[in-house]
């Protein structure tokens, strides 16, 4: 039998989804196969629209081995699951003559626990086990969550947390969920046949397509045990949040409300003497806490390296010691041992990161109002572990609407562990870029303003000139404005200035439900909508009710962003471009995300105001602005009002 092609198998799943063949996703498609075929490594630029999960589905299913496809966010992985893989597998079966089969997997927490669920948590505070149920007020938002997870248990065929809708706060999901540490592993749990998460697994293990996320595949990188299974091909979307997730992952944290749980959880499993220690370190990191000021840490105060040895050496001693006991009097003691052992072993990782110390890592306390100060490290760069683990024994294609930088690959590149495009050696994975461009004119659907009259914005205090252009622009939109802010601060000062200026209503992020306040802000086109980073990548509004996006100011990262300013200065002391490689990288990713959320479809029509001079008079704006989709460019205060009082008209015209 003759295979089939791909143009052919292409059309047959755009079809079934209902799209439009664009020459973007051919292309992208026939990189993708060509990637899989050469086992060798694509970086993807595919711009809004091109309809790039199809431009990977199909020539991934077309080659037969396993692929596993790593996202973001969840809105994308449930579109695959739910709609694009269902839709192509249908479309692709009668040229393939076989039916490739699909699978999700997360992390163990995010299904319910079965054993959790009937047998009740582990508490701090008494022996035994704890019925959350029993416990939690009815008529309590708790109590309403719990009893909702209780009748959702019995007909869930996914136990996946994201199933469930409404959802249910995370208070009351920890009451009902473990981590893998806190697992007692499906032989020796009672419920082990009908665990949510082994079946999930088992599901992966047989799927010829395996759909889960960036946490996930850096944890399988990290942890050395596997917990994705074998496969020939790594998709990476939304590639560009890859190393920010990876970061996330290896970052670990102490806090004194941390410890002192792990104390109580290990109290009832050891002896007085071995409890007693661990309780007078937890003491003592205690009281250095209370003294912490926040920033980075370039070497560990003594006072802190003392608290953290005694926390080391007191959590190892307790870790030998649940290990060696048993006591049946403890109702359910496996899993009260289980999640005591989850604890103190958390403890003393952390304290032993810090205490050993690592050039390669960086300390930092933090400080918040109500939770108090929290001690982080953090790895200074992930990208020798990405070059490691990511690029070995499998094809690797990472794609996304914003990748390169500055108009080339290589910042991304060198972020991930790569090298300059083309240079080749035995260590180094070799790789190609493609810019398969979009389907989008932007030069004629959109418009780049860029208010060079403004002050150039300053840390602190209102900015009265640019409040004033905010309003002008919204009056000449008519509403319809996306504001990205790069503070919460300045999004809430923003939203309570002109909320008394303006007859535009104005939603503001943490107001509502990230979800809610989206379909508000589509469903009325005077509406505005004000808010910080989700906002910046979240937000799918074509139409007319987003024909104006906002930027307040270039998004660098803070001066005093202890990891970001690590970053910065380990790259200067290697003689390269901190402020490019990092804060000016930091600001062109967020900015070409910010204003791809103007063009979402080929009516889309509007303009991209940046109110922040630099772009147009510093010398790393010609960088910013060449990441940037290519619209129209202009610094006219006028031009920009005119244009956006026309689009107005034209909407209200077609009564939109």
């Amino acid at each position: 039998m003759t295979k089939p092609s791909l143009p052919d198998l292409l059309h047959a799943a755009v079809s079934a989804v209902g799209g439009t063949e664009r020459p973007g996703q051919v292309a992208m498609a026939e990189a993708v196969a060509e990637a899989i075929d050469d086992n060798s490594h694509r970086l993807i630029q595919a711009g809004t629209g091109t309809g790039k999960s199809l431009g990977y589905l199909v020539p991934a299913l077309a080659h037969g081995e396993r692929v596993v496809v790593a996202t973001a966010t969840l809105a994308l992985q449930r579109q695959l699951v739910e709609r694009d893989l269902p839709r192509t597998v249908e479309a692709l079966h009668p040229q393939l003559r076989r039916r490739p089969q699909f699978a999700m997997l997360k992390g163990r927490s995010n299904y319910l626990c079965l054993h959790r669920l009937h047998e009740g948590a582990p508490q701090d505070e008494e022996e035994g086990l704890f019925d959350q149920f029993e416990a939690a007020t009815p008529t309590s938002k708790l109590g309403k969550d719990l009893l909702r997870l209780r009748d959702w248990a019995d007909e869930t065929e996914t136990g996946d947390r994201d199933d469930m809708t409404p959802g249910v706060s995370d208070k009351a999901w920890s009451q009902i969920s473990v981590s893998s540490r806190e697992c007692l592993g499906a032989t020796k749990c009672a419920y082990g046949a009908e665990c949510f998460a082994e079946a999930a697994r088992e599901r992966a293990k047989l799927a010829d397509v395996v759909v889960t996320n960036h946490a996930l595949l850096a944890i399988d990188a990290i942890e050395g045990a596997p917990v994705l299974p074998q496969h020939e091909v790594l998709i990476v979307d939304e590639a560009h949040e890859l190393v920010s997730r990876v970061t996330g992952v290896a970052t670990g944290e102490l806090t004194p409300g941390q410890v002192n749980r792990a104390v109580k959880r290990a109290a009832k499993l050891v002896d007085e003497k071995t409890a007693d220690s661990l309780q007078t370190a937890s003491e003592s990191f205690e009281r250095v806490m209370e003294l912490a000021l926040p920033g980075r840490l370039e070497e560990v105060p003594e006072d802190l390296g003392y608290a953290l040895m005694s926390l080391r050496d007191a959590a190892r001693n307790v870790i030998s010691a649940i290990g060696a006991t048993r006591d049946k009097s403890v109702h359910d003691e496996d899993a009260v041992r289980k999640q005591a052992l989850a604890a103190v072993e958390s403890v003393h990782g952390v304290a032993e990161r810090i205490t050993t110390g690592s050039e390669y890592d960086v300390v930092w306390y933090e400080r918040h109002d109500r939770f108090g100060a929290t001690l982080r490290v953090a790895p200074l760069s992930v990208s020798g572990l990405l070059r490691e683990k990511l690029f070995e024994d499998r094809s690797v294609v990472l794609t996304s609407a914003t990748l390169k930088l500055g108009g080339d690959f290589n910042g991304v590149a060198a972020s991930l562990g790569l090298s300059p495009e083309g240079v080749e050696g035995d260590d180094v994975p070799a790789w190609r870029g493609l810019d398969v461009g979009s389907p989008f004119d932007y030069p004629k659907q959109g418009i780049l303003y860029v208010a060079k009259h403004l002050a150039t914005p300053g840390r602190e205090g209102t900015r009265g000139d640019m409040m004033d252009e905010l309003a002008e622009l919204i009056e000449a939109a008519g509403g319809r404005t996306l504001g990205l802010f790069s503070s919460m601060r300045g999004a809430k000062a923003a939203a309570e200035e002109l909320r008394g200026r303006l007859d535009n209503p104005i939603l503001l992020q943490g107001e509502e439900t990230l979800g809610e306040l989206i379909k508000a802000f589509a469903a009325d086109a005077k509406t505005c909508l004000f808010g910080t980073l989700s906002l910046w990548q979240g937000v799918d509004v074509p139409g007319p009710s987003c024909q104006l996006v906002v930027m307040d100011r270039i998004p660098f990262p803070r001066p005093d962003d202890p990891l970001m300013s690590a970053r910065q200065k380990s790259v200067e002391e290697h003689g390269g471009n901190g402020f490019m490689a990092v804060a000016a990288t930091h600001a062109a990713l967020l900015m070409a995300q910010g204003a791809g959320r103007l063009v979402r479809a080929t009516g889309d029509r509007g303009v991209v105001a940046v109110l922040d001079p630099r772009l147009a008079t510093a010398r790393y704006g010609s960088f910013l602005r060449a990441t940037l989709p290519d619209f129209w460019y202009t610094t006219d205060r006028n031009q920009a009002r005119r244009s956006l009082a026309a689009i107005d008209a034209t909407a209200k015209a077609d009564g939109k």
